[in-house]
């Protein structure tokens, strides 16, 4: 973890600039940034709870690199899974930096970092890597020149008509799970229409088509998927809301919530952040209001449906997934009107 390698790395391979702004970029909620001085840090993270959990924390923090205006003094960038998002980070961080700003790049083993030690080391001359915790730091100086810009992030096109961005989920096609839950809705879903979860907006766009939809709210945590969403989904009828859909609250309930919900954050599956998705959708729905849900058969969802809701049903899917619809709202905390 950084936590545990970061003081390591400023101790062998030099400490911080004296003066200037840190970007953190990619830090989680724990990512253990005490050995950095808080007044000076800015840190780049556009996932919503550890966004605001960082923020809560005391630390400036900001959804994307681009947002930072001033030049920063020194950089650290948590890498993410995916390869093409992580050399984005590195070349978007790159340019808010000062030429000569010390880049530190840590990972765990399983996220890349040997991959990315030996792409950079064909590019920048890099410190000697320290490994601790699964996992590698390592430092280089930024260069003069605008030499990584080949390493930012161009348009993905999913589907026609539709573009997303690498580290998105389901970057590259739209998800088997979306696409069930949408042949698996009604014509009519009513008036106002939530998707919880909505991504890069393709299953927001198969609901605007259904008859009768007035409004429907995206909610979407990833500030990345919900800007992929917003040059998507163009209906007037459509609002976007950059939230945690497990916390959101409309201010007038539901006649519809629809939702692929995520099932884990790290590798490891969590079961109990989609019974959070239920659980807000019941909440956010009108009494005779309705949920769609699609998730993996293995998920043990049901248990939470039918402690807050009068009716559910398998309503489609295939042998790895299941669509379940519930209605008729009980035992849920209150939301708007």
């Amino acid at each position: 973890m950084l936590s545990q390698r970061l003081p390591l790395a400023l101790a062998d391979a030099g400490p911080l600039p004296a003066t200037g702004a840190v970007l953190v970029h990619g830090a989680r909620a724990d990512g253990g940034l005490s050995a950095l001085p808080r007044d000076r840090v800015v840190v780049v993270q556009g996932f919503r709870p550890d966004h605001d959990a960082l923020a809560g924390q005391g630390f400036t923090v900001v959804p994307q690199a681009s947002d930072v205006t001033d030049p920063a003094a020194a950089a650290i960038v948590s890498l993410p899974r995916a390869r093409a998002a992580a050399r984005d980070a590195v070349a978007s961080v790159l340019r808010g930096l000062r030429p000569g700003a010390p880049v530190w790049i840590d990972g765990q083993k399983t996220d890349g970092v040997d991959s990315m030690l030996k792409e950079l080391r064909a590019r920048v001359a890099v410190s000697q890597p320290i490994a601790k915790a699964h996992g590698k730091i390592f430092r280089f100086d930024r260069p003069a020149d605008d030499s990584f810009s080949d390493w930012l992030a161009g348009d993905i096109t999913p589907a026609s008509g539709f573009v997303t961005r690498p580290g998105v989920f389901s970057a590259d096609a739209v998800d088997r799970g979306s696409a069930l839950l949408a042949s698996a809705l009604p014509e009519r879903l009513g008036a106002r229409v939530a998707d919880f979860g909505a991504g890069w907006g393709w299953l927001s766009a198969q609901i605007l088509a259904r008859d009768g939809v007035a409004a429907l709210d995206l909610v979407e945590a990833d500030h990345l998927a919900l800007a992929c969403a917003r040059r998507n989904v163009t209906d007037p009828r459509a609002a976007f809301h950059w939230a945690d859909a497990t916390r959101f609250r409309p201010e007038r309930r539901y006649d519809a919530v629809v939702t692929n919900p995520p099932f884990h954050t790290g590798r490891a599956a969590e079961p109990g952040l989609g019974v959070a998705f239920i659980t807000a959708a019941a909440a956010s729905l009108a009494p005779q209001g309705a949920l769609w849900l699609v998730a993996n058969r293995q998920l043990p969802y049901e248990a939470a449906l039918t402690r807050l809701f009068r009716d559910v049903r398998e309503v489609g899917g295939d042998k790895g997934f299941k669509v379940l619809s519930a209605s008729g709202v009980v035992n849920a905390p209150r939301s708007g009107a």
